[in-house]
């Protein structure tokens, strides 16, 4: 899997966690969350699936991908 997809699905996830606990934590809009919740659970869903089908990858890095906001970022350092 090419590095650098796997490192913006990475920052798009984390991001999208962000966005999303701090809409939580303040105005609870919901357009924001209807908007953020699916693309952080596709970024979410394309780095669990990219670490698990990825040969290199170690059975620990493939339970770290399961860590949702920073598990894409752990895993790019331990696979890259």
């Amino acid at each position: 899997m090419p590095t650098r997809f796997f490192r913006i699905a990475a920052l798009v996830e984390l991001v999208t966690l962000i966005v999303l606990l701090a809409n939580l934590a303040t105005a609870n809009l919901q357009p924001v969350a209807s908007v953020i919740g699916p693309t952080h659970g596709c970024a979410y869903l394309v780095i669990v699936l990219a670490t698990w089908r990825n040969g290199r990858a170690a059975s620990a890095t493939k339970l770290t991908a399961l860590v949702p906001g920073i598990g894409g970022l752990m895993d790019l350092r331990k696979v890259a």
